[in-house]
């Protein structure tokens, strides 16, 4: 854990164990979810400040994105790093989420919704541009293996299987490209 750029607050470093991650062949769509993606449209890195500010709502319980980490995710994304999947109903962004992406690995920062299913549908979007390709290395970190996120197949799994999984996605074929 470091100090903040602006010299307050310290920087928090979370590496839970166990950790939430969806692993290829795992996304699971019930019907519902299924019907409910089918009214939304999806982009990637259309919107990413949107969606980041979403995500930092001052509203919003547990809110932790800062003005600083904000602005870090935000330079993160200007050079190819962070990434966003955005959620849209009629021209309205109503969800989405963001995370950092390096090789095969996408690690989930946050994500919100305004629309019933919007987040999930964020998630199993994203899991479909990454899983589409037959490489069983990616992998897409949720951090947390939370009840929500277990309706969509995210599992738990113990510190070192998440660190022996590790090298391999992250030399796996890039999800976003060069990186």
């Amino acid at each position: 854990m470091g100090m903040g750029r602006d010299g307050g607050s310290p920087m928090g470093w979370w590496s839970p164990d166990p950790r939430g991650v969806l692993l290829p062949g795992m996304l699971r769509v019930t019907r519902s979810l299924r019907k409910s993606m089918r009214g939304f449209e999806y982009t990637v890195d259309a919107a990413f400040d949107d969606v980041l500010l979403a995500c930092s709502d001052p509203q919003r319980q547990g809110r932790w994105i800062t003005p600083a980490i904000a602005e870090a995710y935000g330079e993160l994304h200007r050079q190819g790093w962070a990434h966003s999947v955005e959620v849209w109903r009629s021209g309205e962004l109503v969800g989405g989420l963001y995370g950092v992406a390096i090789g095969g690995l996408f690690a989930g920062e946050s994500m919100f919704h305004r629309a019933r299913d919007a987040s999930k549908a964020a998630l199993a979007h994203l899991a479909e541009l990454a899983f589409s390709e037959d490489d069983p290395h990616r992998l897409i970190d949720a951090q947390w293996r939370t009840d929500h996120l277990a309706t969509l197949g995210v599992v738990a799994v113990r510190r070192g299987d998440y660190l022996r999984r590790l090298p391999a996605a992250l030399a796996a074929q890039p999800l976003f490209g060069p990186n």
